[in-house]
């Protein structure tokens, strides 16, 4: 198996959205989208609101957690990918599962009660942050932000 090309792994609970879709993948210069998250792999309403968040130029691949883990490594070089999931859990069964990653970027996680916000978009509760420090011991980069033009900041300085 090759060594996919992915430039960022993001975290965000809507998955892709909204401006966020069109501004991550033009500021990588991602043409393949791979959403990793086993309800919308079989949902193709969500898929297709998805969709028209990308740019035309970007293709996209709604895959389960497990599917996503088995093929990703088929990717062709010339694919340059942006790998979307909603959980840290779900990122850290992706690392576990081989998928080579080394940047995560922590986009979105909704406030709930029992939560520490550790930025306005993001906020953790005490699995999360387990997981995080799982994913910071295998030596994988966590920057929170939202946005490609905002700064972003190491996710590891708020939990310790």
């Amino acid at each position: 198996m090759g060594t996919p090309n992915i430039l960022l792994t993001r975290i965000d609970n809507r998955l892709v959205h909204g401006q966020v879709g069109m501004t991550w993948t033009n500021t990588l210069g991602a043409n393949l989208v791979i959403v990793a998250n086993d309800e919308a792999a079989n949902d193709s309403v969500q898929q297709n609101l998805m969709d028209m968040a990308l740019p035309d130029s970007t293709e996209s691949r709604y895959f389960t957690i497990e599917k996503t883990a088995r093929i990703i490594g088929k990717a062709a070089p010339r694919q340059k990918i942006l790998l979307v999931v909603k959980t840290p859990q779900d990122a850290l069964e992706l690392v576990k599962g081989g998928v080579p990653i080394k940047k995560i970027n922590v986009g979105n996680i909704h406030f709930a009660e029992g939560k520490k916000q550790i930025s306005p978009t993001v906020s953790l509760d005490e699995k999360d942050i387990q997981t995080f420090k799982e994913l910071d011991q295998l030596g994988i980069e966590l920057e929170v932000r939202g946005i490609p033009n905002e700064r972003g900041f190491d996710l590891m300085t708020k939990i310790d």
